[in-house]
C-alpha cells in the first residue's frame, strides 16, 4: 500500500473536477465517494443531482468562514493510497475504513474530539483512491498535518498487515521524490514513456558520472540539450541549479524547471561538490585532463579497469567502514549510469534498468566518506571517456566481463543494506542485480561461445590435463564445475593462463578463494573471467576459436619464476 502526499494546492474543485473526469484518462472508471469527513457529503459520482460545485462548497466552508486575509493559499491538501500490483481488489468498505485511518493518522481529522478537517475520498480505479481535504478546521484553526507522507507510510505498514497485503518496504526519507500525479497525467497527455521528473533525474546522473569539475558537469548537461538556470549569490559564488526539458512548458509556455534537489539528494550542487571534492584524501582526485580526452585503449580497456575496481569494491563494501564503503556503494551507481550510457544497443536497456533500479540504494543516512571510492569514480569517467562500445570483439568481451564483476558488487551492496536495516535500498540493489544478470546473459553469449568452441577443441590429453588441475585446485566444487556446459570456456581459459606463463592451479584457488561463488548461475564462467582479468587475458577469443593453445610441457627453467608465484601474484585481487 502506497500512499503518495501531494504539494497542497490552490483549488479544490479544479482537483475534484480531475478525480471525476472519465473521458480522459484510462483509469477513471466509475468515480465515487467511498468516505467523507461526515459519511454524508453530496457524491456527483452517484446522486445525479449533486454537482462537483456542491461537494467543493461544502468542503471548502471553513475556508470561507474565515476572514479573507486569514485564509491560507495553498489550502488543498491531497494524498493518493495505491494497493500494489499483486494486491487483491479491495471493496468500497475497505477502502473508506483505510481512508479514515489515514486522515486520522496524518491529523487531517485525527478523531477524538479533537478539531478536523473536511475530507472525501474518491474511488475512480480498483487499485487506488484519492483523498482531499481543506487545510481548516472546523474551529477555524490549521491541521497538525506535519510530516504528514511520514505518518501516512507509518500508518500505510500497520494496513498491509491487518489486511493480508503486499508488504511495501519501509523507507528512511532518503528516497528521490515521486512524481507528482498531475506530472505523471501530464506525461500520458504528452505520450511520454517518463515524466519530466524521472527524465531529468537520468540525465543529471549521466552527467555527473566521472565529472570532475563544475564545468564539465554544466557542459554535459548542455550537451544532453537540457536547459540549466544557474543560482548565484553577490559574490558570485554558484549556490546551485535547475534543468528543464525544453519541451516540458507550464500552462504559461514556459518551461518547468526543477532544482537538482528535488531531482534527488544527493543531485544538489554542494552534495555533488563532495564527489569532487575528495572529502580533503589526496588518494581521492579523479584524474581530470582534457574534457574530450580519449581513454587508452579504448571501450575495451576502460571495461577492463571497471571490471577490477569493482573486484576491489567488493572487499570494501564486506569489510570496509560504514562510511567508506558508503562512498563505494554511491559510486558504484556512477559506474552503472557510465556503463548504461556507453553500451551496445543489445545490452543497453537492461543497463539502463539496472542503473534506474540501484539509484534508490546509492543512498542511505550512512553518510559516505569520500576519497576513497576514487577507483570507482575513474572508472565511470573512462567510460564516459572511453565512448560507445561495440557488441562484439573485444569491447562486447569485456562489457560481459564488466557486468559480471559489477553484478558481484551491486549483490555485495545488496548484503550491506540488508545487514544495517535499510530495506529499500537492499530491494532496490537486488532489482538492480537481475537486470545486470540479464544484461551479462546478453554480452557473455558471443565470447563465452568462442570460448567454449575452443574447450571443446582441446583434444582429450589436454582436457584431461584441465581436468586434473580443478580437482586439484577446487576439489570441492570440481563435480559441479565440471557438469556445467561453461566448463569447455573454463578449461580453454586454464589453457590460454597457462600458455601465458601462470600456474592454473594457483590462479583458479586464488580467483575462488577471493569472493563468494553462491549466488552464481554458473561458477565456471565466473572463474572464466576471474582468471582472464587477474591473468591479463584477452576477454575475446573469436579470432581463435578454432586454434588449440599449446602450452610448455616442461617444467621451468632455471633462473625463471615458478608460475605459481606468477599465478599468485598476477592473481591478487
Amino acid at each position: 500500500m502506497i500512499p503518495s502526499v501531494n504539494d497542497s494546492g490552490t483549488r479544490t474543485i479544479g482537483l475534484l473536477a480531475y478525480l471525476y473526469e472519465t473521458g480522459i484518462y484510462e483509469d477513471h472508471t466509475d468515480p465515487h465517494l467511498v468516505a467523507s469527513f461526515d459519511g454524508m457529503s453530496p457524491d456527483p459520482g452517484r446522486d445525479p443531482h449533486a454537482t462537483l460545485k456542491d461537494l467543493q462548497l461544502l468542503l471548502d466552508q471553513p475556508l470561507f468562514a474565515l476572514p479573507q486575509h486569514a485564509r491560507p493559499a495553498k489550502h488543498v491538501w491531497h494524498t493518493s493510497v495505491r494497493a500494489t500490483a499483486d494486491d487483491r481488489i479491495l471493496s468500497d468498505e475497505e477502502w473508506g475504513e483505510i481512508a479514515r485511518r489515514v486522515v486520522a493518522a496524518t491529523g487531517i481529522d485525527p478523531g477524538d474530539g479533537q478539531p478536523g478537517c473536511r475530507w472525501a475520498a474518491v474511488r475512480h480505479a480498483d487499485d487506488h483512491i484519492h483523498i482531499v481535504a481543506t487545510l481548516v478546521c472546523e474551529d477555524g484553526s490549521r491541521p497538525d498535518d506535519f510530516r504528514s507522507g511520514q505518518r501516512a507510510q507509518a500508518e500505510c505498514r500497520l494496513i498491509e498487515k491487518e489486511y493480508g497485503l503486499h508488504e511495501v518496504t519501509p523507507g528512511d526519507g532518503t528516497a528521490a521524490q515521486r512524481p507528482t500525479s498531475a506530472e505523471r497525467h501530464k506525461a500520458e497527455r504528452q505520450g511520454r514513456e517518463r515524466t519530466a521528473r524521472e527524465e531529468l533525474r537520468e540525465t543529471v546522473r549521466r552527467a555527473v558520472a566521472g565529472a570532475v569539475s563544475e564545468e564539465e558537469f554544466f557542459d554535459r548537461l548542455a550537451a544532453a540539450g537540457l536547459l540549466i538556470r544557474k543560482r548565484a549569490a553577490p559574490s558570485g559564488d554558484l549556490l546551485g541549479y535547475k534543468v528543464a526539458l525544453p519541451d516540458d512548458l507550464n500552462k504559461d509556455d514556459e518551461p518547468v524547471f526543477y532544482p537538482g534537489a528535488r531531482l534527488a539528494p544527493d543531485l544538489s550542487l554542494p552534495r555533488i561538490r563532495e564527489r569532487w571534492s575528495a572529502g580533503g584524501h589526496d588518494q581521492g582526485a579523479v584524474s581530470a585532463g582534457p574534457k574530450e580526452a580519449v581513454v587508452p585503449g579504448g571501450p575495451s580497456a576502460a571495461r577492463r579497469r571497471t571490471a577490477s575496481a569493482a573486484w576491489q569494491a567488493v572487499v570494501v563494501i564486506e569489510y570496509g567502514d560504514d562510511a567508506v564503503a558508503a562512498a563505494h556503494i554511491a559510486s558504484a551507481g556512477e559506474v552503472l549510469d557510465a556503463l548504461a550510457k556507453t553500451s551496445a544497443a543489445h545490452t543497453r536497456a537492461q543497463l539502463r534498468d539496472a542503473a534506474v533500479a540501484f539509484e534508490r540504494a546509492s543512498r542511505s543516512h550512512v553518510r559516505a566518506e569520500r576519497g576513497h571510492d576514487r577507483a570507482l569514480r575513474q572508472a565511470a569517467r573512462d567510460l564516459v571517456h572511453g565512448g560507445p562500445a561495440l557488441g562484439r570483439g573485444e569491447d562486447g568481451a569485456m562489457t560481459a566481463m564488466a557486468i559480471d564483476m559489477l553484478f558481484f558488487l551491486i549483490t555485495a551492496a545488496a548484503h550491506w543494506h540488508a545487514k544495517k536495516g535499510h530495506a529499500q535500498q537492499a530491494a532496490a540493489a537486488r532489482k538492480a542485480a537481475e537486470h545486470l544478470r540479464s544484461a551479462y546473459q546478453l554480452a557473455a553469449a558471443r565470447p563465452l561461445g568462442a570460448l567454449y568452441q575452443r574447450g571443446r577443441n582441446l583434444g582429450r590429453p589436454l582436457l584431461q590435463r584441465q581436468t586434473t588441475v580443478l580437482r586439484q585446485a577446487l576439489p570441492d566444487m570440481a563435480e559441479q564445475i565440471l557438469a556445467e556446459p561453461g566448463w569447455y570456456a573454463l578449461a580453454a581459459t586454464l589453457t590460454d593462463a597457462e600458455t601465458a606463463g601462470h600456474d592454473p592451479a594457483s590462479l583458479l584457488a586464488d580467483a575462488a578463494r577471493r569472493r563468494e561463488l553462491g549466488t552464481a548461475e554458473s561458477v565456471s564462467d565466473v572463474l572464466v573471467w576471474r582468471l582472464r582479468r587477474a591473468a591479463g587475458l584477452p576477454a575475446d577469443t573469436s579470432d581463435m576459436a578454432t586454434a588449440t593453445p599449446q602450452p610448455e610441457e616442461s617444467a621451468p627453467r632455471a633462473g625463471r619464476q615458478t608460475p605459481r608465484r606468477s599465478g599468485s601474484r598476477r592473481g591478487r585481487a
